[in-house]
């Protein structure tokens, strides 16, 4: 496998946050206007986002953990070895991102919340970052091919694989 994502896909980091009882964090996106965040009934996901110029997979994932989350205390558990892509649908790939990208790659870490559970604040995350989700839970990570918008599900069924040792108790 190589360190570089696929051509023509933007390059982003997924992160899986475990709880102690191994259940991992989903949110519930917060602007559902934008067709490529969610589908009806499909509007919650693991923390994601953009890796910036100059920056790790690792660097970008404490990054995005902290500007969705607000977590700064968690551990790092596991790298997927690889990149894992999805296309956008044609349709929404037009709209999003102007056209620029047929997909994302993604870069998927998992992680141990190593602090209290109170230190989540979705609503007002660090740094005056806009709010991404409204609601966080905590789901079992087999059931997250489930919630995500269709066109992530795969993805989400290769992170349920991988990252399969850490969905229960530490």
């Amino acid at each position: 496998m190589t360190d570089a994502p696929p051509e023509g896909y933007r390059p982003c980091v997924g992160l899986a946050l475990f709880n102690a009882d191994g259940l991992v964090f989903v949110g519930r996106r917060a602007n559902k206007k934008q067709r490529e965040h969610v589908a009806p009934g499909h509007e919650w996901q693991m923390p994601q986002g953009g890796i910036d110029a100059g920056e790790t997979p690792l660097q970008a994932a404490q990054r995005e953990l902290q500007e969705e989350t607000n977590v700064t205390s968690a551990t790092l558990l596991a790298e997927a070895p690889g990149w894992l892509s999805y296309d956008l649908p044609v349709a929404i790939g037009k709209q999003a991102w102007k056209g620029r990208w047929r997909g994302q790659a993604q870069k998927w870490l998992a992680f141990r919340l190593t602090g209290p559970e109170s230190e989540i604040n979705v609503l007002n995350p660090a740094g005056g970052h806009k709010a991404e989700f409204d609601a966080w839970r905590w789901a079992r990570l087999d059931e997250t091919p489930d919630l995500i918008i269709p066109f992530k599900r795969d993805v989400y069924r290769e992170v349920a694989v991988l990252f399969a040792p850490f969905a229960r108790p530490a």
